[in-house]
Order: structure tokens, then sequence, then C-alpha cells
């Protein structure tokens, strides 16, 4: 599903016009990404939650030339789903 297909859903569901929507779903994830962005979690009970983890700097090397080199550390977003996504997607019924 594309960003553009979720607006349409919510929108149709919703009984809201395609902008209103649209505006709701850039609204949550720029909020979503906001949070990360100062370092703070974001939970969804029964869906996931969003955090970010910070990775090392290590060796790697160029798969071209063979070259080593080093991957700077960087800190890269995660997601966990919950229990109810999981249970959702597997089939289980809770």
């Amino acid at each position: 599903m594309t960003k553009t297909e979720l607006i349409d859903k919510v929108a149709a569901e919703s009984k809201m016009a395609k902008t209103e929507a649209s505006k709701v779903i850039n609204s949550v994830f720029d909020n979503i990404s906001k949070a990360l962005k100062d370092g703070e979690r974001v939970i969804l009970v029964g869906f996931g939650t969003f955090v970010v983890s910070e990775r090392k700097e290590r060796k790697g090397r160029n798969p071209k030339t063979g070259e080593e080199t080093v991957v700077p550390a960087a800190k890269i977003p995660k997601f966990r789903a919950g229990k109810g996504l999981k249970d959702m997607v597997s089939g289980v019924e809770g």
C-alpha cells in the first residue's frame, strides 16, 4: 500500500475529504519523525514501537575494489511490531 492509497482508505472510512485525510496522515508521520529526531520512543499500543538505535562505527569493504573503509557511526530508526499487529498478520485471534 502506498501513502496515497492509505490516504484514500482513511478518507473513505472516516468520511472526510482526501485533503483532510492527507493532512492527518502527514501530521502523524511528521510527529513520529520529530519525536524520533528528539530521541523519544513512539509507542502505539497494540501496533508497535518506533525507536532510534545507535550503530557503532565499523570497518567495511568496497565491493568493487575490495578496499577497506570505515563506515561512520549512525543513528537509525527501527520499528518493533506489537503483539496485536503480530497476531493480526499471523492470523492468530486474541
